[in-house]
């Protein structure tokens, strides 16, 4: 299925839910322009925007870049991205100042902590850089748009319903999360807890542990490890990360636990097809990122040209993803998660 296909197809293809997914990543050549990473750039026109994740070599953001030159080349504008190796955001702070310091037209942003790259955001946005976050957010004040994948409430809610349905509805479930710090999964983090708490379909799952990988393979692999060690009766692990998802399904489908302990979260389809298909993981979601970032290209460019201002009610075309109107807190969202299972995980490819 196309990457960058429209709302309309992916309604179509995937019985009336829009497809949306979350990555990092990107090249890791060494022009860099600040920081321990790298850049990359493309285009030459009089628009300039700079990509920046929450760090490079992640598959997902990669495939969120992606989107976004495709947006940046429709547009005829100036496009690069930059990042560091590791997901920090002191690592990211050099990036924001260079930015500023170029007098690029926007920035768009993953941002590794809500609060701790404002005064580097401020700095940007005084040198008239408009800022976009897209992915995870920052506080509401230090930028101008969010571009959310979905809502917190709505992937929290899917990841549940999943976990759930593979556990019979009982049991104890963890949570395998990325960094401690990270906005978007304390977020659906906050929520599943809530909804654990509140809803009586889920008054006989129990969350006994969350742990963090710091979406790094390794560490997510060993934190899976572990949480099997501690947790005899571990029914189901929710991993809301590609990085972690992926690790995790890599020690369960080697392990004594395969078909045991039910695992999901979020996943991209490449990375998890044979999970799938050799019966660890029975199924998972996602939205697109490719969407993603094509959606923030759009929406910096909207906001640079005055289309926008990023108040509530704002609305801008989004190339082949059609219409999109700003919502409270200056939010832009995509859509809804999309799960992914045996059954049509070969109709994807990203």
């Amino acid at each position: 299925m196309n990457l960058y296909s429209t709302r309309t197809s992916l309604v179509a293809a995937a019985a009336a839910l829009a497809l949306m997914l979350s990555a990092c990543g990107g090249d890791t050549d060494n022009s860099s322009t600040g920081g321990d990473g790298g850049s990359s750039s493309s285009g030459g026109g009089d628009l300039s925007i700079t990509m920046l994740p929450k760090n490079l070599g992640n598959a997902y953001f990669d495939t969120s870049t992606d989107g976004a030159e495709k947006a940046a080349d429709e547009l005829g504008a100036d496009f690069e991205e930059v990042g560091p190796e590791t997901g920090s955001p002191d690592a990211q702070v050099s990036y924001i100042n260079t930015v500023a310091q170029q007098g690029k037209d926007a920035l768009i942003i993953s941002a590794n902590d809500p609060d701790a790259l404002c005064d580097a955001i401020d700095e940007a946005r005084s040198a008239d850089v408009k800022v976009v976050t897209f992915d995870a957010d920052t506080n509401p004040d230090c930028r101008d748009l969010f571009i959310n994948q979905a809502t917190a409430e709505g992937i929290a809610s899917k990841q549940l319903e999943l976990i759930a349905d593979e556990i019979g509805g009982e049991g104890e479930i963890a949570i395998l999360s990325a960094s401690a710090n990270a906005t978007n999964q304390n977020a659906w983090i906050d929520m599943m807890e809530k909804e654990l708490a509140d809803n009586p379909d889920y008054a006989n799952i129990k969350l006994v542990d969350t742990v963090y990988g710091d979406d790094e393979d390794q560490k997510s692999f060993d934190q899976t490890e572990a949480l099997l060690q501690n947790h005899p009766d571990l029914k189901g692990i929710i991993s809301p990360t590609t990085v972690g998802i992926a690790a995790a399904a890599r020690y369960l489908s080697d392990s004594e636990y395969k078909g045991k302990v039910a695992l999901t979260g979020l996943g991209t389809p490449n990375q998890m097809r044979e999970f799938v298909e050799d019966g660890t993981v029975a199924s998972f979601a996602l939205w697109n990122p490719g969407d993603l970032g094509y959606l923030a290209t759009y929406a910096a460019a909207a906001l640079v040209d005055g289309t926008i201002s990023g108040e509530e009610g704002d609305s801008f075309e989004a190339g082949e993803l059609g219409e999109f109107e700003v919502g409270a807190d200056g939010t832009v969202l995509l859509g809804e998660p999309f799960t992914f299972n045996k059954d049509n995980i070969d109709d994807f490819d990203f």
